[in-house]
């Protein structure tokens, strides 16, 4: 059974609206509950990796059945879109760069970010090629290749964290 506040409202024409509020948390939510706080490479990791989620893989295309996120969403707003695509995409090269990649690491990464922010720009054109070119996905992967080599600890097989004891 469902819980929530119902009503009744009138509009500025007198006629009655009906109204329901449901308390059930928004769809992002279930994101936010599963990012860790902390500073330590595991909940750095958990944290990036929710984060890529969302900005590339949050929906999927029914008809073509290609998982598409927020950076290609929020591409399509000109200009503001881009802009705060990038500066997602510069937080994970800020917590890469905070765990001690290298920085040829960091300039990979950061190469990602520039080439998806300079052709995302392009109207129309950069917004299939935000649909084609994940740059967050990529960065993943490099932060990912470090942490399973210097932080071993940090992995996650199955869904059990390994290496802690």
């Amino acid at each position: 059974m469902r819980s929530g506040v119902s009503g009744t409202l009138e509009t500025e024409r007198g006629r009655p609206y009906l109204f329901t509020m449901n308390p059930s948390p928004p769809p992002l939510d279930a994101f936010a509950s599963q990012l860790p706080l902390g500073r330590d490479p595991a909940s750095v990791r958990r944290r990036l990796e929710v984060l890529e989620t969302a900005l590339e893989r949050l929906f999927t295309v029914p008809v073509i059945n290609r998982p598409i996120g927020l950076d290609s969403i929020v591409g399509l707003i000109p200009v503001v879109g881009d802009v705060i695509t990038a500066g997602l995409g510069a937080y994970m090269v800020w917590e890469a760069r905070n765990l001690g990649l290298s920085k040829f690491q960091l300039a990979r990464m950061a190469g990602n970010v520039g080439v998806d922010t300079a052709l995302g720009a392009i109207p129309l054109v950069g917004d299939l090629f935000d649909f084609a070119f994940r740059s967050n996905s990529r960065n993943l992967r490099i932060l990912k290749k470090h942490l399973d080599k210097h932080h071993p600890e940090t992995g996650v097989i199955e869904g059990r964290v390994v290496g802690r004891g």
